[in-house]
């Protein structure tokens, strides 16, 4: 069987850009991490956003169920891990962030994740993460076959909430930099978004129609 990395993130199918290390610098402002943070990306895939932030100073490594991730991030080390069936192979109190993008919608059981990212964040620490807003990706969702769990923002933020995460934030996301250095762009993007063909191969016109869902908590000192 072939591994999800080479036949679906091919350099033909996606390009590199410097778009990943673009959202690295976003987030890392916005959330307020600091350098020598431990770091995990969970779901890493070819290692673009576990670099980034590594180059931004934070003590970084990655989550992955493909073997193949290491070979990707090196010398970034990577685990390998079936993390809809398998504990996360690190000891509580662990990391300062736990981070993923589009991978919680990927698991059957996307609580058993939420689980294991509390146990292995230290008290304070931050969960991030990001995943496909069902409202304007449902025409497309499932060209992705291993999508599983779709997500609105009530959603996301629930569960986060189940699973004992305070400060709980959730927000739709434009994956456009553009917007984010001029956000009444946002505007003019959902104008034009209904007109949008689901399937665009223009990157601008498809990042205006399909949003992410950004979800943020903090591990409490103490559990309720």
């Amino acid at each position: 069987m072939g591994d999800y990395i080479k036949v679906v993130y091919n350099e033909v199918n996606k390009p590199y850009s410097d778009y990943p290390g673009q959202l690295c610098r976003w987030l890392f402002d916005r959330f307020e991490m600091k350098t020598r943070m431990k770091f995990l990306e969970a779901g890493c895939g070819r290692g673009e956003f576990l670099k980034g932030f590594a180059g931004l100073g934070l003590d970084a490594c990655g989550l992955d169920i493909s073997a193949e991730a290491a070979n990707y991030s090196a010398p970034i080390p990577v685990v390998v891990c079936d993390m809809d069936n398998q504990p996360m192979p690190f000891a509580d109190n662990t990391f300062d962030v736990v981070y993923s993008k589009s991978l919680l919608e990927h698991f059957f059981r996307p609580e058993r994740y939420l689980t294991e990212a509390f146990r292995v964040l230290k008290p304070g620490g931050k969960l991030l993460t990001l995943v496909p807003d069902w409202e304007s990706n449902y025409k497309t969702y499932f060209d992705d076959y291993t999508h599983r769990t779709p997500f609105t923002a009530p959603a996301l933020q629930d569960i986060y909430r189940i699973h004992d995460y305070s400060e709980v934030e959730v927000f739709k996301f434009r994956q456009l930099p553009v917007v984010w250095k001029y956000p009444v762009l946002n505007s003019f993007c959902a104008v034009i978004s209904p007109f949008i063909p689901a399937r665009t191969k223009n990157k601008f016109l498809r990042w205006s129609r399909e949003l992410m869902l950004v979800g943020y908590g903090i591990k409490p000192a103490v559990r309720k």
